[in-house]
């Protein structure tokens, strides 16, 4: 079915105005899309780090469809096909013990903060600037972005804020009564800021004098985004706590958190209808697949943007890349997407590159000579 012409229309008459966005994108394939006038693009965005094997995937619409005919949901009253191989497989690339289903990044964060304060006893969080975890009343509580968090404030859980990189901050804030510290590897909404050489072995450091949690945001940074399955895996150190969503599955909404030996949920302690079903389980498995193939190939993808956009000193964590703008990043945004080059500002005037995991060189050196163009 096509999509209605007066789309624009219907949106603005029945759905509430939370977005702000200028087109329709109909159809996609591999790094390309198409918008409802036929336009073609690269597509940098990716679904916000989602389509991380690109759009419709064969190996993924198969696994999806071939679900499909069999069993589309059955909740998790009884075991779910395909989830006990998925949490096998998440827990190999990962290095923890235990897995638990989301559908989303703000649920799986929700879901480590109730596990940390189940099995730890305590209440308290601390986070950093910038720092971004979701929209839900748990995960907005950790979400430093005051624009955002403000305005549904109390949320009932009490969360510090330190400067992202200052372990100096970090040693006042953590004691013996917090529960966790959540940390990004790369920061992504904030624009991409790559962490100070050792700081997560200082978080990790901090954490262990105080018999305190770490939780590793890699909901933008996992699945290969950075070069390795997970962003924290360039260090020396293992969260205790792992939450990942986008690019998990190719775009079918999931999430999901990896936790250590000894973190789990008992029995009735957490729960979720959809989460972990057949065809998100079936969608993440085929794209796990897709990502073995290409992942030895992204620092050289890496490096290929990092060279060709040299003369605006992007920030690079593997396909997860960054400039800063300023003001003039909407502007550059939009004389990108005239261009056929679709990509997407970040907090505080930072143009963010994030495309599928097995963009093409050819792509890529039309992405560079575009941005490179439009920033001038």
């Amino acid at each position: 079915m096509k999509n209605s012409s007066n789309f624009r229309e219907l949106d603005a008459q029945y759905v509430m105005p939370a977005f702000t966005r200028d087109m329709m994108i109909t159809r996609g394939s591999g790094s390309l899309v198409w918008d409802s006038d036929g336009k073609e693009y690269i597509d940098c965005v990716a679904g916000i780090a989602v389509c991380s094997t690109g759009h419709c995937h064969p190996a993924v619409v198969k696994a999806i469809c071939d679900q499909a005919h069999d069993l589309i949901h059955c909740s998790n009253l009884y075991y779910v096909p395909h989830q006990a191989e998925l949490a096998k497989k998440l827990v190999e690339i990962s290095g923890l013990e235990k897995a638990f289903f989301s559908n989303s990044g703000a649920e799986a964060n929700d879901g480590a903060l109730k596990l940390a304060r189940v099995r730890t006893g305590r209440k308290k969080f601390v986070s950093f600037v910038h720092g971004f975890h979701g929209r839900t009343i748990g995960s907005l509580a950790v979400t430093h972005k005051p624009a955002i968090r403000e305005p549904f404030e109390p949320l009932g859980l009490e969360c510090s804020f330190v400067e992202y990189g200052d372990l100096g901050s970090l040693k006042k804030a953590v004691d013996d009564t917090t529960a966790a510290v959540l940390v990004e590897p790369v920061q992504g909404e904030a624009g991409v800021i790559l962490p100070p050489p050792g700081f997560l072995e200082g978080v990790r450091e901090v954490c262990d004098d105080h018999g305190t949690l770490m939780i590793a945001d890699e909901v933008q940074t996992g699945m290969g985004r950075t070069g390795k399955w997970f962003a924290y895996q360039h260090s020396h150190v293992t969260p205790d706590i792992v939450t990942i969503a986008k690019g998990i599955a190719s775009g079918f909404p999931m999430g999901a958190l990896v936790a250590r030996q000894g973190l789990e949920f008992q029995k009735s302690e957490h729960g979720s209808t959809f989460a972990g079903g057949p065809l998100a389980c079936a969608a993440a498995l085929a794209t796990i697949g897709v990502i073995e193939e290409v992942l030895s190939s992204i620092p050289v993808k890496a490096e290929r943007f990092r060279k060709g956009l040299s003369r605006h000193n992007p920030r690079v964590a593997g396909l997860l890349i960054g400039m800063t703008t300023g003001d003039r990043c909407v502007s550059i945004r939009d004389n990108c997407a005239g261009q056929g080059v679709l990509v997407n500002c970040a907090a505080d005037g930072n143009l963010r590159l994030m495309p599928p995991l097995v963009i093409s060189d050819r792509e890529i050196d039309r992405v560079i000579e575009v941005v490179n163009e439009a920033i001038g």
